[in-house]
């Protein structure tokens, strides 16, 4: 699974006109499920991602985390961060996991978070969304779970 995660003061993601997901602090996560992912990556995704130091302390270090600073998380499947762009033109998308195994292996993602005490805001997966935010900092980072291998 690969995550593009990005500190924001705000932000949210609108689907045929209605806002489907919204939070005032925290980060927005995009999420890229590829047919290699299991829930072994879920749950390495879940352990990071919150606990990640990345919001500044009183001295302006990155020091603390989501769940340090109370924030919530904006998470929105992004089949396209499997996008392979190496020959022609046109993104090959053949890495990205089929949509229904990437649509469990999404779910459970958001379900472990909220589970672990995050507020989790979704767009809907599958649905042409748009999302907008204000990146703090800007920090954005990204997190695959092939990186651990």
């Amino acid at each position: 699974m690969r995550v593009v995660l990005q500190r924001s003061i705000e932000a949210k993601v609108v689907v045929d006109g209605k806002v489907t997901g919204q939070i005032d602090f925290g980060l927005v996560l995009l999420v890229g499920v590829t047919q290699d992912d299991s829930v072994d990556d879920v749950d390495y995704l879940v352990k990071k991602i919150p606990h990640l130091r990345i919001f500044e302390d009183e001295a302006g270090k990155m020091n603390h985390s989501l769940m340090d600073v109370g924030g919530s998380i904006l998470s929105i499947s992004q089949f396209t961060l499997y996008g392979d762009t190496r020959k022609g033109r046109r993104p090959n998308f053949m890495a990205a996991a089929k949509p229904t195994q990437a649509e469990e292996l999404y779910n459970q993602f958001n379900q472990q978070l909220m589970d672990a005490g995050v507020h989790v805001e979704t767009g809907v997966f599958g649905e042409m969304m748009d999302v907008s935010l204000t990146n703090d900092g800007p920090v954005t980072l990204i997190v695959d779970t092939d990186d651990r291998k």
